[in-house]
């Protein structure tokens, strides 16, 4: 007969030993601290040997709690893993990503029907809760731009993000130089401040100051240069299907690096689900990601959280 210790303890004391601490265990497992002592104490008492030595301002490991902790750890991570592949392997094949709306509406969908010819079977939903959004534990990924540093997460670039200006054509056929853009016909994006300054720098033109209709999102202001309005920035790859259908025009060929690049992130644990396995094969192959390079994910260490952006 399999004889097995205290579940309960050996979670609190595993806890308890990875944090350094029973407050921040009991916040983990969602219990007071004096619930984690107590069951850390009743695992002690039957084993019959001291895992922690307890002091007023500090908890330590004893040599004994130190060889259980390094053996329990992967023991639990394995049991997590094997818990949630028997789970999604029941669940529906539903696949959420977290993107901002812009990138959602100006890229995303757009390509969506090819994805949903590719894999008809999986149900696809989207949380675009925008540029202050974190990395929720729900989603099966994200698309968000960055430096590729998300720790705890698994990052992979797609492409870059590139400043132009774009405008309307009637409007372009007026600008022969960036000394001829004015601050109040460039249109601006509320949370992306520095894009102006950036290009307008590189371009020789500082001395002039965006000081157009401010958006919340950058494809609103896209939209509002496509209507005329005035003269957006435009970021890659949110204006290359306009470009390509004539509705937004570069007036000048400077391109600017954003110092960002667009990254799917998710969680290292889901890279073999079979959901997400498809999409982001289905992914890198719609962002032109060699195929030797979509077998070699990077993964970040320690946990943290990403942000999309609109």
């Amino acid at each position: 007969m399999r004889r097995l210790p205290f579940l309960n303890g050996v979670k609190a004391f595993e806890a308890a030993a990875r944090h350094g601490s029973f407050a921040a265990a009991a916040a983990e497992l969602n219990v007071s601290p004096a619930a984690i002592s107590r069951m850390v104490h009743l695992l002690e008492e039957r084993l019959g040997v001291a895992l922690f030595e307890r002091a007023a301002n500090r908890l330590a490991l004893t040599a004994a709690g130190g060889v259980y902790q390094t053996g329990l750890t992967p023991i639990l991570d394995a049991l997590a893993a094997l818990t949630a592949q028997v789970a999604s392997a029941a669940a529906p094949r539903a696949l959420t990503i977290g993107v901002g709306p812009t990138f959602a509406v100006r890229w995303l969908i757009p390509r969506l029907a090819d994805f949903r010819k590719a894999e008809p079977d999986i149900e696809v939903r989207f949380a675009t809760g925008g540029v202050a959004a974190p990395f929720a534990d729900d989603w099966t990924c994200g698309i968000t731009l960055g430096d590729g540093t998300w720790p705890g997460l698994a990052c992979e670039r797609l492409f870059g993000a590139d400043l132009v200006p774009v405008c309307a054509p009637r409007l372009a056929a007026q600008l022969t130089a960036p000394a001829d853009l004015t601050g109040p016909s460039l249109l601006r994006v509320a949370h992306a401040p520095e894009d102006w300054p950036l290009w307008l720098k590189a371009a020789g033109a500082g001395r002039i100051a965006a000081k157009g209709p401010a958006f919340e999102y950058y494809g609103q202001a896209l939209q509002a240069a496509a209507d005329g309005v005035g003269v957006a920035m435009g970021i890659r790859p949110y204006i290359d299907d306009d470009l390509a259908a004539g509705r937004l025009v570069t007036p000048f060929g400077l391109t600017v690096p954003k110092g960002k690049d667009w990254y799917l992130v998710y969680r290292a644990a889901r890279r073999d689900e079979k959901v997400f396995a498809a999409f982001r094969t289905w992914l890198m192959r719609a962002a032109g990601i060699d195929k030797a390079v979509v077998a070699r994910p990077r993964q970040r260490p320690k946990p943290s959280r990403g942000r999309t952006t609109g």
